[in-house]
C-alpha cells in the first residue's frame, strides 16, 4: 500500500518561524503524514487491545507500548531535528522499528487463530488503499474497520495502517539521510554561520 513519497515527508518544516540562522525551523510534526498515521494507528490499537484482548495476556502491555513509541518517537524526533540530526535519525529509526513490532503482534493475532491476513488484491485492501488516501483521513475515517465487530477485520485494517506509516517512515528516513549528506548537522551549520558573521564583519 504506497503512498505519494512526497506529501508530508519534510515533517521538520518547523513552528518556531522563518528567521535565519544555524537551528532550523523544527517542532512540525502535526505536519508530517506519519505522524497523524501513527496517531490513528495507536488510537486504534487502544481500541482494538480494549475490545479483544485480555489486560491479563502479555500481548496487551506490548501493543499498546510498540503503538505509543511509534507515534511518541516521531513527535520527539521532530523535536530534537533542530539540533541534532543524528538523534532525528535514531529516533525516526526507533519508531519505524516499534511500528514493525507491531505489525508483527497483528499478524501473530492472525495467524494462531487460523484468520488470513489480506492480500495486496484482495476487495478489501482495495477499499483500505482509498481510505488512506483521503484529504485530511483521521480516526474517524478508518473507524469503521478499527471498530469491527469481526476481529480479522479490525486487525487486518490495523495492519494495512501501520504498513502505510512504516512506508511514510522510510521515506522521511531517506529523505534526513540525504539533507544530512548536503546540509550537514549543527556543528557544519554553526561554522558555516561563524564563517560567514566573520566575513560581514571584515567586509
Amino acid at each position: 500500500m504506497r503512498m505519494d513519497p512526497h506529501h508530508g515527508t519534510k515533517g521538520t518544516q518547523g513552528t518556531k518561524g522563518d528567521a535565519p540562522g544555524f537551528i532550523p525551523p523544527h517542532g512540525g510534526y502535526h505536519n508530517l503524514l506519519s505522524y497523524q498515521r501513527a496517531r490513528i494507528v495507536y488510537d486504534g490499537t487502544v481500541k482494538f487491545c480494549g475490545r479483544i484482548l485480555s489486560p491479563r495476556d502479555r500481548t496487551f502491555d506490548q501493543m499498546l507500548q510498540a503503538a505509543r513509541s511509534g507515534k511518541q518517537n516521531i513527535i520527539e524526533a521532530s523535536l530534537a531535528s533542530g539540533t541534532s540530526k543524528e538523534t532525528e535519525l535514531k529516533l525516526t529509526n526507533v519508531a519505524r522499528a516499534s511500528l514493525e513490532e507491531l505489525l508483527e503482534d497483528y499478524r501473530d493475532f492472525l495467524r494462531v487463530r487460523g484468520l488470513e491476513e489480506w492480500t495486496r488484491d484482495h476487495p478489501y485492501t482495495q477499499r483500505l488503499r482509498v481510505l488512506v488516501r483521503t484529504p485530511h483521513a483521521d480516526y474517524s475515517t478508518f473507524r469503521k474497520g478499527i471498530e469491527n465487530s469481526d476481529p480479522a477485520i479490525s486487525a487486518n485494517v490495523l495492519i494495512g495502517l501501520i504498513k502505510v506509516t512504516t512506508y511514510l517512515l522510510d521515506q522521511q528516513l531517506r529523505r534526513l539521510e540525504e539533507d544530512f549528506l548536503s546540509a550537514g548537522g549543527l556543528r557544519e551549520r554553526m561554522t558555516r554561520a561563524r564563517l560567514a558573521a566573520r566575513a560581514k564583519a571584515g567586509g
